[in-house]
């Protein structure tokens, strides 16, 4: 009767999803917890943060740290499991291309061509060099001091 009164549904996961915000916890393990760390940053700093990922680390992310993109395999079971091989290492913005008509996936006005302008301006390294850079300028406005490596 509790349950029909505030009207709770009952919702089941999706297939091979059995838990969604593991993906959300495996980003801020290994990029946001890793660049940022663990301690609180105020709320005032969020703008700064937020200019900082979307002029460094999105676009260091997307064309230029490279991911293991997975192959899903089924066995003789039904049983479904996925591999990572190294072929399919790419950066996110290599998988994009690589998509069939991938085109259709962007936005009006942008085009292939001012993307490949962006992501190979640059080489990889030293867009991991300029992203550290501005880490380090980032943390020395926030904190005072440059931040704890390692």
């Amino acid at each position: 009767g509790l349950l029909e009164k505030l009207r709770i549904e009952f919702t089941k996961s999706r297939s091979r999803h059995s838990n969604d915000n593991a993906l959300a916890e495996s980003k801020n393990g290994a990029v946001v917890r890793k660049l940022f760390g663990y301690s609180h940053i105020p709320q005032r700093w969020a703008a700064l943060i937020n200019a900082f990922n979307q002029q460094h680390l999105n676009p260091y992310i997307n064309f230029h740290r490279p991911c293991f993109f997975p192959e899903t395999h089924t066995d003789a079971k039904g049983k479904q499991r996925k591999l990572y091989p190294y072929e399919n290492m790419m950066t996110p913005y290599d998988k994009l291309k690589s998509l069939p008509q991938a085109e259709s996936y962007l936005k009006p006005g942008v085009t292939f061509e001012i993307l490949d302008q962006l992501a190979y301006q640059i080489s990889d390294n030293q867009a991991a060099d300029q992203l550290q850079k501005a880490r380090q300028r980032l943390f020395k406005t926030i904190h005072g001091r440059p931040p704890k490596t390692g």
